[in-house]
């Protein structure tokens, strides 16, 4: 789930900190999350596959695909 989390913010070209901004954290806070050090809490669970337009369950890694349908 980490390595996904970076994986979609970096083929987004976008930085830690325009994640995070996004998600109403700080960067080391998001960092944190992308590098397993902590829980990602349900609701930024579903707010990064919104703003990445994809599932939660791809997030989780529960599937191979990032389309949302």
């Amino acid at each position: 789930m980490y390595k996904r989390i970076r994986d979609l913010r970096e083929d987004a070209d976008l930085t830690q900190k325009e994640i995070a901004k996004a998600l109403n954290c700080s960067q080391q806070v998001y960092s944190n999350y992308e590098l397993g050090q902590r829980d990602i809490p349900t609701a930024i669970l579903i707010e990064l596959a919104k703003f990445h337009n994809t599932t939660t369950d791809y997030i989780l890694g529960l599937t191979d695909n990032p389309d949302k349908h």
